[in-house]
């Protein structure tokens, strides 16, 4: 059952635009994706793939059930407020008041401004390499200064927030979400013939516990189950459904990757003394499609979740500014992107290494 309905201009008329479970599961599949995968590998290889994948499902689940219950409570603030739209701090202060909402928005917009300036900085150098490697270094001359490389992500991704209507954004997200798993499902065909069974027989309990505050990391999306339950009109059921299957496709790909990984790379000489596993495929391992393979799914993987927390970011503010924010959208997002964008940009630039 739908709490209100989405409208949005076509013309001199209103359309409803009511979303849909699979644009919304994209969404936080596409933001989870990005915020841990990459390093994955390097902390589980310690504990070895059966204990790893044990805490990868019992952390999945965790987080599943955490999300579920932000969204019921979403849910139930929008049905009081008679409003159709609740940021994730309107939802804590309803809970834990004024003080509470303090205090959790402070650790949220922190942690949220760290993960953005590790996504441009990352996200900018792949971009660099890729460009100068492509018939357009000539005309670019510039990315010779790594910050650009920066520069040029947020501007790419930070303008199509800008610019593009709800819809666009969804549609564009949805098309880089399936650009990141065809390259996940091309890396897997091309790695899986390095992968030794008895590689995954290292098995070492005692080690396990370090991985469980990554994976609580590599799982995180609860900063836009606010915006799901916008889009999907506060419709309950149809909230759930997209937060588990949303959730449930990352732990299916990390699950495979990380035991591809640790299956494929002898970690006795591999990545321990800092080097990503991802640094190691784009390096090829023997077969030069894995470093493109590599190099496209890092750089959307970092996309997906990019938008995500830009999304939920915007949405923190739209809650932080409501008493005092321009009536104006175009304006609201001319000041609340600034706010989002402009800050990882300048760390990530000071260090452009942070990642």
């Amino acid at each position: 059952m739908t709490l209100f309905s989405n409208l949005e201009p076509s013309g001199t008329r209103l359309k409803h635009r009511p979303g849909s479970v699979f644009d919304s599961a994209t969404l936080i599949a596409g933001t989870t994706v990005g915020a841990g995968i990459l390093a994955l590998p390097l902390v589980t290889t310690p504990a070895g793939l059966l204990p790893s994948t044990v805490l990868m499902i019992l952390s999945w689940l965790y987080m599943l059930i955490s999300g579920l219950l932000i969204a019921e409570a979403n849910l139930q603030v929008m049905q009081r407020l008679g409003r159709s739209q609740v940021g994730l701090l309107a939802t804590i202060q309803n809970s834990l008041g004024r003080r509470g909402a303090i205090a959790s928005g402070a650790v949220y917009i922190f942690i949220h401004y760290a993960l953005l300036v590790a996504y441009v900085s990352r996200g900018g150098s792949i971009l660099t390499a890729a460009l100068k490697n492509s018939s357009l270094s000539f005309s670019i001359p510039t990315l010779s200064t790594a910050w650009m490389g920066h520069l040029l992500f947020v501007l790419i991704f930070g303008g199509i927030l800008f610019w593009g209507s709800e819809r666009f954004v969804t549609g564009l997200n949805n098309i880089l979400v399936a650009v990141v798993i065809a390259s996940f499902m091309r890396l897997l065909w091309l790695t899986v013939e390095k992968v030794e069974i008895s590689r995954w027989a290292n098995q070492h309990w005692d080690a396990a516990g370090a991985i469980i505050p990554v994976l609580f990391v590599a799982f995180v999306y609860q900063n836009v189950v606010p915006v799901v339950t916008h889009q999907l009109e506060g419709d309950k059921r149809r909230a759930r459904w997209a937060i588990v299957l949303g959730s449930l496709v990352p732990l299916v790909m990390f699950a495979i990757w990380n035991a591809v990984i640790l299956g494929s790379v002898d970690w006795r000489g591999g990545w321990l003394d800092g080097l990503e596993p991802t640094e190691l495929l784009r390096g090829g391992l023997g077969r030069p499609g894995i470093r493109t393979a590599a190099s496209v799914f890092s750089e959307f993987a970092i996309a997906t979740s990019f938008i995500g927390f830009a999304l939920g970011l915007f949405s923190v503010f739209e809650d932080v500014f409501r008493d005092f924010r321009p009536s104006s959208l175009i304006l609201r997002k001319v000041l609340f992107y600034t706010l989002i964008l402009l800050p990882p940009l300048a760390l990530s630039a000071l260090n452009p290494n942070i990642f």
